[in-house]
């Protein structure tokens, strides 16, 4: 199912068009899933913020037209694929890693991050 993405968003503003983007409860945490080695509709349904399969179909499918993330099959029969980063979307990792040590500062009881995200870069 392809969806239609806005071309506009609310305003010029690079902070409000990022959120028009990725500014929902779930797709932060779906990017850091994918930054910290998930691939498959299954292994997002086992995070700890247990996410609905409804609402995981529709950012998996809001971000893919997005161009965040794209879909490989890795099986036919029955279907079924994988999500992988885009460069663009793993351009998100830094702002990721920021709200995670803002986070760890003001928020008590946040978990810390493993320390491999918190180490990583952005590739290319």
């Amino acid at each position: 199912m392809k969806i239609k993405i806005k071309d506009q968003h609310r305003s010029g503003c690079p902070i409000a068009s990022t959120l028009d983007v990725v500014g929902d409860k779930w797709s932060m945490v779906i990017l850091r899933d994918l930054l910290t080695g998930k691939r498959k509709f299954g292994e997002f349904l086992r995070s700890p913020e247990r996410i609905t399969t409804n609402v995981l179909t529709d950012r998996l499918t809001r971000m893919e037209a997005n161009g965040l993330i794209e879909r490989r099959a890795y099986s036919e029969r029955p279907p079924r694929f994988e999500y992988l980063l885009t460069d663009k979307g793993a351009g998100l990792l830094p702002a990721l890693q920021e709200i995670s040590r803002w986070a760890n500062r003001h928020i008590p009881g946040t978990w810390q991050p493993p320390e491999m995200f918190m180490r990583m870069k952005v590739r290319g």
